[in-house]
């Protein structure tokens, strides 16, 4: 009996003992998913309304089945029969006592695997822990053992530490206690310590020839009537409020455990490795890639907005044209960049590959060539091409067709208008007018190729000695030319002073046009670099599946288990502390520190 009523008596636990029973669920469904946890799944608390169990923890021989008799006072008949039977005992034994039960585990340390795991099982189950011990003091293995079960098992609040055998020959109480109180560390202001000897405890009860006072006195020096009131401390709350916090406590046990069963080993293992080892190779080899490319993008673009700052500057206050030295600079500054940008880039794709090939041999596939198709943006005019003079729309005609066939296809239109209208005042005339007086309009028409400085005709001079390369730069000349637009933008030349823009309109237009390129040729450039880079990063990953398919089908199933058990023990975690905090023992922790009871508290 507990405070005038059986200790199993089940009361209101305030919903803890729901939210653990119900994560509990959800547990049972999780773990009942994979062969690897499924064996956990018997562990799980579940509803349960039997007694509180006090599980004794202990090594052969420290005296655990004497305790038993000596709490429940037993006869000596009872007595030999218990203590007989002990040293066969391969699962736990449960003795009722003041309305919980005791639990008697097999001996640990017997070097029985059998006895180990099955007293390891009874501390599971178990709702509070006598931990039993003796004068001879416990060896590494048996501190090891009890720091778990106060420590990772979550019995340090529910627990009594039981040094027996105290009155041996040769015992000192004090330094015994005091080296106890040592290897318990943390736990020691935690845990009380009760110094007991349960052999005079019972030899006392069943010696006929004491008188009454003599007994007495024969059981408070057996320490035993201490420990029945620090058992009945324990459990004093019933079973609504010890029972939540042990099965919180073991919930989190039993996550813990299936965290453990998905730690890989042997062929798995190697399989796993070596999935992650080639998808690390790939995933460094990718950023290294992605690294340069947003590095020269961004590099791109500063060039860009320098230009456009450069142009903007140079503006004449007379007629608002650029120069033509600066627009031939600020053109040749462009090409230059995107240049840089594909170089740079290749040299990354061709790092990658070759880190690859010098990992997995020639199975990598190489990557195709890089091509920087730059699209050239929509001109920025004042007027439509449809509304501007007849020069401005033959040459944006020009451009548009340099966009779609490159500069050669641009320079045979541009014979075709020449042969066919070479007049004076023709437009033949004026484009070749406005191109052979400009620098920037000879240089970046004339890739490969050289017009004459006629007024009246364009004259091809010769051939190309690198066409392959003509080809190649036609894109970046064309994005170039089409930039520096505004620069060459005829109608506020040509038209009358009183008509034309003003000055600083004029460069607020030029800055904001250059600004726009930068952002939309940056967006350019990563598109078109992740692009042409995912397209290889496929074809690798398929010709290194051989490699990757297993273990990489262990690690998805692995990751996807421990997001889940992981998930869980987060939620178990917090059920846990909510419930170290509202200890249900009568005064909380404070009314219980730490210390030995039966003997000297230090």
């Amino acid at each position: 009996m507990v405070d005038g009523k059986p200790a199993g008596v089940v009361g209101n636990d305030g919903g803890l003992s729901a939210e653990v029973l119900a994560l509990s669920a959800r547990a049972e469904r999780l773990l009942s998913a994979h062969a690897r946890t499924r064996g956990l799944v018997a562990n799980l608390p579940r509803a349960d309304a039997s007694p509180l169990r006090i599980a004794l923890l202990g090594p052969y021989s420290a005296g655990k089945s004497m305790l038993v008799a000596a709490l429940r006072r037993l006869s000596s008949a009872a007595v030999d029969e218990l203590v007989d039977a002990a040293p066969k005992t391969h699962e736990p034994t449960p003795h009722p006592w003041n309305g919980v039960t005791l639990l008697d585990l097999p001996g640990t340390l017997s070097g029985d695997d059998e006895h180990s795991a099955a007293a390891r099982l009874g501390v599971r189950g178990a709702d509070a822990l006598m931990i039993v011990t003796t004068s001879e003091l416990p060896g590494e293995a048996e501190t090891t053992a009890i720091l778990q079960a106060l420590d990772r098992d979550g019995f340090a609040d529910r627990s009594v530490v039981v040094v027996n055998k105290m009155n041996a020959e040769n015992s000192d109480r004090d330094v015994i206690l005091d080296e106890i109180r040592k290897r318990l560390g943390p736990f020691a202001d935690r845990v009380p310590i009760v110094p007991t000897d349960a052999r005079d405890h019972v030899d006392a009860l069943n010696d006929p020839h004491l008188t009454d006072a003599h007994r007495d006195l024969l059981f408070a020096e057996s320490g035993v009537d201490a420990l029945a009131d620090e058992l009945r401390r324990i459990v004093a709350p019933g079973v609504s409020g010890v029972r939540p916090r042990a099965q919180a406590h073991g919930l989190l046990r039993v996550l813990a455990d299936a965290e453990q069963r998905w730690v890989l080993d042997g062929e798995e293992l190697r399989a796993a490795e070596t999935a992650k080892k080639v998808e690390e190779s790939v995933s460094r080899a990718k950023q290294g890639v992605l690294s340069t490319c947003e590095r020269e993008r961004d590099v791109v673009a500063s060039v860009i907005r320098a230009a456009g700052g450069t142009c903007a500057a140079g503006v004449s206050d007379k007629d608002g044209s650029v120069p033509a030295d600066v627009a031939d600079d600020v053109r040749h500054r462009l090409v230059c960049a995107v240049t840089e940008f594909d170089t740079k880039f290749s040299s990354s794709m061709r790092a990658a590959f070759d880190s690859l090939v010098a990992e997995y041999g020639a199975v990598v596939p190489e990557p195709e060539a890089w091509v920087n198709a730059l699209d050239s943006p929509e001109a920025v005019t004042d007027v439509s091409p449809d509304d501007g003079s007849r020069f401005e729309r033959a040459l944006w005609k020009g451009a548009e067709e340099g966009v779609k066939a490159g500069v050669r296809r641009f320079h045979g239109w541009l014979g075709s208008v020449a042969d066919s209208d070479s007049g004076q005042g023709s437009v033949a005339s004026d484009i070749a007018t406005r191109i052979n007086n400009t620098r920037v309009g000879r240089k970046v028409l004339n890739v490969g190729r050289k017009v004459s400085g006629e007024t009246g005709k364009f004259n091809p001079w010769g051939r190309g000695k690198a066409a392959e390369k003509v080809a190649g730069t036609a894109g970046k000349v064309q994005w170039a030319l089409t930039v520096v637009g505004p620069l060459l933008d005829l109608t506020s030349v040509v038209q009358d002073q009183s008509e034309r823009m003003k000055i600083g309109k004029r460069r607020k237009t030029i800055t904001r046009h250059f600004e726009e390129e930068a952002v939309r040729t940056r967006s350019a450039l990563d598109d078109s670099g992740t692009r042409h880079l995912d397209e290889w990063i496929v074809q690798v990953e398929q010709s290194l599946a051989g490699l990757t398919h297993q273990g990489a089908e262990i690690r998805a199933e692995r990751d996807a288990a421990l997001r889940g058990i992981r998930s869980l023990r987060d939620e178990a975690e917090t059920l846990v502390a909510r419930a170290d905090r509202s200890d249900g023992t009568p005064g909380g922790r404070a009314d219980r520190p730490g210390g030995t009871l039966g003997g000297p508290v230090d």
